[in-house]
């Protein structure tokens, strides 16, 4: 899970986060609410902080960590 200390996010910064997760979960078919689409959430938010910032980059990187 990922430790949010002292973070905050744009209204943009939340826009790619989410068009990314919705993206995510409507490829998989899996309801955002599922605890599938939660820790897909945790890993957008890490991935995002790792300079994953916009939704191409964070969508492909996504795709590339749940595959593993």
């Amino acid at each position: 899970m990922s430790l949010l200390v002292n973070s905050s996010f744009s209204p943009e910064d939340l826009d790619v986060l989410r068009s990314a997760l919705d993206a995510w979960c409507s490829e998989r078919r899996i309801d955002i609410k599922s605890v599938d689409a939660q820790f897909a959430a945790s890993t957008a938010l890490d991935l995002y902080q790792a300079g994953y910032d916009s939704r191409e980059k964070l969508l492909h990187a996504l795709r590339d960590h749940r595959a593993a």
